[in-house]
Parts: C-alpha cells; sequence; structure tokens
C-alpha cells in the first residue's frame, strides 16, 4: 500500500539516510525510535510537507514523492494536535468532507456515526478549548477517519496524555482499527504503544530504520547490541560459547538458539527469590543497589564480578525485607537468553 525506496533527507539538524519499507493495507505499522531519530521528519516526507532529496514514496503503486499533501489520500495526525479553535467540535470533524463538498445531510449522519463510535457525541457543540487532551485527541482521530484516507498518519499521538488517559485510548484504538479496518503509520517512542498496537515495528535510530519486522520477533530477537540496548536489554554480556553454553567470568549460562559471543537477558526476564527459584539458570548474588522506578524497583545484583539488572514488583520488594549487601538468588530460562552480533 504504501512503499518508501531508498529515501534519504537532511533538514535543519535531523538526517533520514537511505529508509526502506513497506505498509501492507489494513497494517498497522510503527515506527520505534528515540527523540532526535528522525520519526517526525520521515512521516512528513509521507505526508508531503517535505520532499526528500533522493528516493521514492510510493502509494498503490502510484509515485507521490513530490505531490503535495492534498493529492495523497491520507490523514495525518501531528503530536501538537491542531484542532481549529474557531471551531465548534462538530465543524471540525466535518471539515474534511466540506472540503470535498459532500452534502450537508450525508455529513451530518457520516459525523453523528463516528462520534457515537469515538464517544464524544456529547462534546460536538462545544470549542477545543474547553475539552481535555484525551477529548481532544479523540477529535483528531475522529476528524482523520471520517473521510476514509488510504492511510493515516500518527506522530507520537499519546505522548502529551497522562498513563490513565492513554493507556484507555490505546485499549479503545484497538477497537476502532477493527472497526474501520484503516492503515496505519504510528511513530513513537513508546515501547508500550508498539506492543499494544503495532502488526509490524520498525526501529529507527540516527536517520536509519535499522530493523524490521513483527513486533514480538523484534522486541526478542534484536540484530545488534546497539538495538538491544535501545529496546531495554540493560543485561548485555561478551564472553565465550562452549556448546549449548555461554560463558562469562566463570557464571555458565545455558542458552537456546544459534550461540553468539554476545548475549542479552532483559530486566524483566529475570526472577530475584529468597529460594532457589526452579529455572534453566539459577545463580547466587548480592544486591548491590535498587532503584525506585514507580511501579517496579531496578535491583541491581553482582553474581562474581559480573552484574545483573532485573525488576521486582513493590510488593516482592517489600515482602523479600530488600536491602543493600542482602544475598538473594536470581533465575531465568534459556529462551531468555537472546544472542546477537
Amino acid at each position: 500500500m504504501l512503499r518508501v525506496d531508498g529515501v534519504t533527507k537532511t533538514w535543519k539538524e535531523f538526517k533520514i539516510e537511505k529508509v526502506s519499507f513497506e505498509v501492507k493495507r489494513g497494517e498497522y505499522f510503527i515506527v520505534l525510535g528515540p527523540s532526535g531519530a528522525g520519526k517526525t521528519l520521515l512521516l512528513e516526507l509521507i505526508a508531503g510537507i517535505h520532499f526528500p532529496d533522493g528516493g521514492r514514496i510510493l502509494m498503490d503503486g502510484r509515485g507521490v514523492t513530490h505531490l503535495p499533501p492534498e493529492k495523497r489520500k491520507l490523514s495525518y495526525i501531528p503530536q501538537e494536535i491542531a484542532l481549529f479553535p474557531h471551531m465548534k467540535v462538530y465543524d471540525n470533524i466535518a471539515y474534511g468532507l466540506k472540503t470535498k463538498k459532500i452534502p450537508k445531510e450525508e455529513i451530518k449522519t457520516k459525523v453523528k456515526e463516528i462520534a457515537e463510535i469515538l464517544e464524544i457525541s456529547h462534546l460536538l457543540h462545544r470549542k477545543p478549548k474547553t475539552l481535555s487532551g484525551g477529548e481532544q485527541q479523540r477529535v483528531a482521530i475522529a476528524r482523520a477517519l471520517i473521510v476514509e484516507p488510504n492511510l493515516i498518519l500518527l506522530d507520537e499521538p499519546f505522548a502529551n496524555l497522562d498513563v490513565h488517559v492513554k493507556s484507555k485510548l490505546l485499549r479503545e484504538m484497538r477497537v476502532w482499527r477493527k472497526k474501520f479496518n484503516f492503515t496505519a503509520l504510528h511513530v513513537t517512542h513508546s515501547f508500550e504503544e508498539a506492543l499494544s498496537l503495532g502488526d509490524r515495528v520498525g526501529v529507527m535510530l540516527n536517520g536509519k530504520l535499522v530493523q524490521t519486522g513483527e513486533v514480538k520477533q523484534v522486541f526478542m530477537n534484536p540484530k545488534n547490541e546497539k538495538i538491544a540496548r535501545f529496546l531495554g536489554f540493560e543485561n548485555i554480556f561478551e564472553g565465550c560459547v562452549r556448546g549449548d553454553r555461554f560463558v562469562v567470568d566463570g557464571i555458565s549460562m545455558k542458552i537456546t538458539g544459534k550461540p553468539k559471543a554476545k548475549v542479552g537477558v532483559r530486566p524483566d526476564s529475570i526472577v530475584v527469590s529468597t529460594n532457589i527459584p526452579d529455572m534453566d539458570n539459577v545463580f547466587r548474588g548480592r544486591v548491590i543497589a535498587f532503584e525506585d522506578l514507580g511501579a517496579l524497583v531496578r535491583l541491581t545484583v553482582k553474581v562474581n564480578n559480573v552484574e545483573f539488572k532485573a525488576f521486582i514488583t513493590h510488593t516482592s520488594f517489600l515482602e523479600m525485607e530488600i536491602k543493600e549487601g542482602q544475598e538473594v538468588f536470581i533465575g531465568f530460562k534459556s529462551s531468555s537468553v537472546y544472542c546477537f552480533d
């Protein structure tokens, strides 16, 4: 449906280098990367706000590389929600249909239908400035969907919402997607958004799309250390392989898959206990640090000269009465040890 082929662009301090990927019809594709990676610039190139220095952009096999936005049959939801402040919610949603000269009664019917689905019927008479952030985002999504675009572009759509509103909108977005069966390209730095909404994901670092694939496959099998670190692998070790085991500083870990000299273990894959856990890899260590992350506590456990980062809940932290210097056991499955270059 969308094909980006070798697109390159330098704009201000941002640079995109030979980015290529495809989005299939009906797919929800996530571009995931840190701030400054070039995600928004990529979206603006696809939207037609900027034109690339090189490469091609195609939609349904038709070249749109240098077409203006209105010729691309897409909807764009920027990070800063751009509702018309002087218009009521009804007119904001109806705006795209009015520009297409759709009959008034048909517009009225369509606005009513989409407002009911997105649960904003009670807001149609209000101005954007009277709405909460979550309500404004619903209006922006309704305005994007009502014109039945071939593609919806979303730029960090939930970045400015509090955690409870964001969680609710993520759940509802999955419902709306099934209802409307739209194709989406969504850029974000949020792992939660990628895992919750994405069919496939492309990881973008320093202006390059460095890995693409199904969301779980990419998160669990990063191609290299740089990608792994971005995706939350805080435990990365370099050692040697002996049969089905990886050895580092006298610690021998059982692994699965193709052995390599560098492995990673996610902190959320490690079990911490005062008793010996029944797992493939079990080690006795000492807590040398802990950090309150809000919902979780990050422990640093030293085994020999190797430091492991692990996440535990506040409840577990209190039940085990964790203190610096305390001896604990850590355990993880062999399938939780990922090998990469």
